[in-house]
């Protein structure tokens, strides 16, 4: 599977929050950890799999 297959998007995700902490803005609650850049890249790169808690945000207002 090639890089631009293995990409999640974070922002799309359910998961993914933004800190308050300027060294970490951005985090993965499903993970539990904070990250400098998208967890999605943190996962890919340590493990050399992509993201396999990524859930689709829901609709604003909906369920």
């Amino acid at each position: 599977m090639s890089e631009l297959q293995q990409r999640v998007d974070c922002m799309k995700c359910r998961h993914y929050y933004i800190t308050w902490d300027p060294k970490f803005p951005k985090g993965c609650k499903a993970f539990g950890f904070k990250t400098h850049g998208l967890p999605s890249h943190t996962v890919l790169s340590s493990s050399g799999q992509p993201c396999m808690n990524f859930e689709p945000k829901g609709k604003p207002g909906g369920k």
